[in-house]
């Protein structure tokens, strides 16, 4: 794992697989993807240009990348490392680290980039599992730094300490996730401030526009300086918990989404996939939000890398 040249075999190269083998292929790895969609193994080098670019590597690499449309072809004596990242789908997610573990060798990592199963429930069953482990991206995740390394139970803590190092070379942010719950670390606080906003815009206390105004040019726009944890220490966590007294019994903890998200839902209105959501889009203006957040990102990552820290 710490050398630069070993082979990863990246399973699914869709939304999430596609980007990742970008980050491996930009770190100068040996990359191979295995998908069964004839459509995304011939869409996969164009778009493996265009995230080398983004990241300063060069286009001619996407050359070398390697696909395949089944585990038959894979050279299994050449991969140091498995990522998983399939459908959403538990069923298959079990299937496909059951067949890993006769396929690939006895002492690599198998690492699935589930956001919503546990580790547990994905490579309990294996004899092997000790090097189960999960490898959670976040879109886009060739653009967007953060990479939690989530260790179930049964999860070897050498196989962790191996991965960490090998995403910072990769110039990941790695965070260890050292119990295997729900939803793990990045999605669980994302969505205690997702399910605030909706409840605000369904209580009529402010707009879907305000809400994005208050995120980004508010705490977002902070934390990309510093993390909530070091702004309260510099504000004073004596503040913070007289603030925490006063607001928590106010803040909503419903166990489930609003009724007008599970209608928008009913009425197809899921954002971008549907051209209707919250808002109406085109493809015209799909594409020209997307190019600008992915603009903003490359921005920040820049910032981040200058600031090295």
């Amino acid at each position: 794992m710490a050398g630069g040249t070993q082979s990863v075999l990246i399973i699914g190269g869709g939304i999430m697989g596609g980007d990742i083998a970008i980050i491996f292929a930009a770190g100068n790895r040996n990359v191979h993807v295995m998908s069964p969609s004839e459509k995304t193994r011939r869409s996969l080098p164009a778009r493996l240009k265009a995230g080398l670019k983004k990241l300063g590597a060069a286009e001619t690499i996407a050359a070398g990348v390697k696909t395949h449309a089944s585990l038959d072809t894979i050279p299994w004596a050449e991969i140091d490392l498995v990522v998983e990242a399939a459908t959403e789908d538990l069923a298959l997610k079990k299937k496909l680290f059951s067949q890993l573990e006769t396929l690939a060798r006895p002492e690599i990592p198998l690492a699935s980039n589930t956001s919503t199963f546990p580790i547990g429930e994905i490579g309990g069953h294996l004899k092997t599992r000790s090097r189960v482990v999960g490898l959670h991206y976040f879109m886009p995740a060739h653009l967007v730094p953060l990479v939690e390394i989530i260790q179930a139970d049964f999860t070897d803590k050498a196989i962790g300490d191996a991965l960490e190092k090998d995403q910072k070379a990769l110039g990941k942010a790695p965070v260890r996730v050292n119990k295997d719950i729900p939803g793990f670390i990045g999605n669980r606080l994302q969505h205690a401030m997702m399910r605030e906003a909706l409840y605000l815009v369904a209580d009529g206390v402010v707009s879907p526009e305000g809400i994005d105004t208050a995120v980004r040019y508010g705490f977002g726009f902070r934390f990309l300086a510093c993390g909530p944890m070091t702004q309260k220490e510099m504000s004073g966590w004596d503040t913070n918990l007289y603030a925490g007294t006063s607001l928590y019994p106010s803040l909503h903890n419903e166990k489930e989404p609003p009724q007008f998200l599970k209608d928008m839902i009913a009425n197809n209105r899921i954002g971008m996939k549907t051209k209707r959501g919250i808002w109406e889009w085109t493809d015209e203006s799909v594409a020209k939000e997307k190019a600008r957040i992915e603009k903003l990102l490359q921005q920040a990552f820049e910032i981040l890398k200058a600031d090295g820290k």
